[in-house]
């Protein structure tokens, strides 16, 4: 399937700092917004208006990155499904920290965003790689479940049932809904409470 998700290539971001929550990730001013579109712009953004242009995601370097690298409990707090929406529009595509909160990270897999975790000693040095040299190339490889910085290469970890919806490209459920679009209607068909002529007008 075209959702398959075997690998992230790129360049990455590293972000310093435990249990950032998803009022900090985006504010909650930002819940009201009728779409997901346009929420990279508000990605962090009272950090980045404290921090006056230092934040990570303001830094020139880090612009067109698509790996976050963060620390100890990322995105924490509310449920917000705004929060891996926000970080994805800025263009985000795959992240890489010490653990994630369980909700946080289950919306990322339904947006097919795979969040990778490792121990805080290989975090720090795959966040200090990064800053040292921001252009380079980072691979997020969910097949071997390694994460590779030129010479660096280190393991990392993800649930199996996971890691396989990933590489099988069954975590896009509407994508297999689509794809299988006949199958659905010939169910229906059989199902005693769903009119054929309102599905068939569908």
């Amino acid at each position: 399937m075209v959702s398959e998700v075997k690998t992230v290539s790129g360049h990455a971001v590293p972000l310093v700092g435990n249990d950032i929550d998803t009022d900090r990730i985006i504010p909650a001013r930002y819940l009201k917004a009728v779409t997901f579109d346009g929420l990279g712009e508000g990605a962090f953004i009272d950090d980045r208006t404290a921090l006056k242009g230092e934040h990570p995601f303001d830094q020139p370097q880090y612009q067109g990155a698509n790996i976050l690298i963060v620390n100890r409990n990322f995105g924490c707090g509310s449920s917000r499904e705004h929060a891996p929406q926000a970080i994805a529009k800025w263009g985000i595509q795959a992240l890489i920290g010490e653990s994630f909160a369980e909700i946080f990270f289950g919306n990322c897999v339904a947006m097919g965003i795979p969040c990778v975790t490792a121990d805080a000693v290989t975090v720090k040095k795959l966040q200090d790689l990064v800053a040292a040299n921001p252009q380079a190339t980072v691979t997020v490889n969910l097949e071997t479940l390694q994460v590779e910085i030129g010479d660096y290469i280190v393991s990392v970890a993800i649930g199996e049932g996971t890691r396989s919806t990933f590489i099988s490209g069954t975590w896009d459920a509407c994508g297999q809904l689509v794809a299988n679009a006949d199958q659905v209607r010939a169910t229906a068909t059989k199902l005693p409470y769903v009119g054929w002529s309102n599905l068939a007008a569908s």
